[in-house]
């Protein structure tokens, strides 16, 4: 029996550490998306109250990091209300048609700033890839992450008062997740 015991812990002791995962819940509380849209006359402030997913993360690594988030369009809102329901209309996100919005990562690079997140946005029935230059770190059991980007709205169809409102909308994401 001594012999069976010194045999399991010297394989348990030879066997290389695995870095566990940190595996976050992504919600509205501890995830924050906000927009900026621009017109000659001014901008609107925006963002998304409403969205889960997941981030998970091996060890202490950003590079491994997987993200997937799901946004109700529903929960749109804006610093007007009248913009609000508009936003919600066929002319921008067809919110009736389309009630989700999803991100997922595909990939994760060092750089010289951070990290850039790659994914697959898929918005208003259309998937295309964009990339996040962003900030991340994972410490104790935790998950940060920072970015701000543009994208350009009419990949996604809405070119609604193109030439009256800019095609670029500037995006903030911030989590802190647990």
């Amino acid at each position: 029996m001594r012999m069976l015991f010194a045999a399991v812990a010297a394989l348990a002791f030879s066997l290389p550490a695995v870095a566990a995962d940190t595996k976050v819940n992504l919600t509205g509380d501890n995830t924050k998306i906000t927009f900026v849209g621009v017109k000659p006359d001014g901008k609107h402030d925006g963002g998304f109250k409403t969205l889960t997913g997941t981030a998970t993360v091996t060890g202490d690594d950003p590079t491994t990091l997987k993200v997937e988030v799901e946004i109700d369009m529903e929960s749109i809102y804006t610093d007007t209300d009248k913009l609000t329901a508009h936003l919600k209309s066929p002319d921008f996100f067809s919110v009736k048609q389309n009630p989700k919005s999803k991100f997922v990562s595909t990939k994760v690079a060092k750089t010289d700033k951070g990290y850039d997140i790659t994914g697959d946005l898929t918005m208003n029935g259309q998937t295309k890839a964009i990339t996040l230059p962003a900030t991340v770190s994972v410490a104790g059991g935790g998950l940060k992450i920072n970015s701000e980007f543009t994208i350009d709205r009419t990949q996604w169809g809405m070119t609604y008062g193109k030439g009256k409102i800019s095609d670029e909308t500037a995006l903030k994401v911030a989590v802190d997740a647990k």
